[in-house]
């Protein structure tokens, strides 16, 4: 039987299970190709603050820090950002870390860019993922860039998965996933996770205050400037705030 959302962090719970086993996931793999792609795409000098909000373990933090931003990052997960940091340290920088829900955000006209990529802050909160967005914007300088994905309604919806119980009417997705820690030990989890589509970003996007630049389809560690279609899980929003 399908659970409703907690309406709370919940994923508190499954990232403190998983700790770094985390990383073995495929959908981790793709970072050096993701973090490629947001550098050429945002094209911020060297010395310019970005903020990447549901960070997790760093994946992201660590390697736009070695490519000279000066970035922050946000998670809910303690154990998430203690990787994080170990693998800062290990990396030679020194981004600044926060254990903070993305809903309290204490943070306004401070950035140049903000990211939010693998579900890590937006899609995991129900019905406040509109308010994840809107701190987001807020935490933007004027003109500062958003780039952030979501999972594709439109890809759930064409490829229906026996595990995952899709509810159209929220457009939040349910299921039950074994969950192994890092000696391997395995527990199953509820996991809910919101979808959208192209027009449901936009309009979510302009009612917060943002000007919807781009919306392409993409998957893990295949970023790219797709038009948006039935085949790839994923959406990329990238919009900007508008200037003072």
């Amino acid at each position: 039987m399908t659970k409703a959302h907690p309406g709370s962090p919940y994923f508190v719970d499954v990232a403190e299970r998983l700790g770094r086993s985390y990383l073995r996931y495929s959908f981790t793999k793709g970072t050096a190709q993701e973090v490629g792609f947001l550098l050429d795409l945002l094209k911020l000098p060297s010395g310019s603050r970005l903020l990447d909000v549901g960070c997790g373990p760093g994946r992201h933090v660590v390697p736009l820090a070695q490519a000279g931003l000066a970035v922050t990052g946000i998670d809910v997960s303690r154990r998430f950002l203690e990787l994080a940091a170990e693998d800062a340290r290990a990396a030679g920088v020194r981004p600044s870390l926060f254990e903070v829900d993305a809903r309290q955000m204490p943070f306004d006209d401070e950035f140049d860019a903000v990211i939010s990529l693998c579900q890590g802050g937006f899609g995991l909160m129900g019905g406040d993922d509109s308010l994840v967005l809107k701190r987001m914007m807020e935490a933007l300088e004027p003109g500062g860039v958003l780039v952030m994905t979501a999972f594709s309604a439109l890809f759930e919806a064409r490829h229906p998965r026996p595990e995952a119980n899709f509810d159209a009417d929220s457009g939040v997705v349910h299921e039950v996933s074994p969950i192994k820690d890092e000696e391997g030990r395995e527990e199953p989890m509820d996991l809910w996770t919101s979808v959208y589509t192209p027009r449901e970003l936009r309009l979510l996007a302009i009612g917060v205050g943002l000007i919807p630049d781009h919306i392409w389809s993409v998957e893990p560690g295949a970023y790219a400037r797709n038009k948006p279609d039935l085949e790839h899980p994923e959406l990329v929003l990238v919009a900007h705030k508008p200037s003072a």
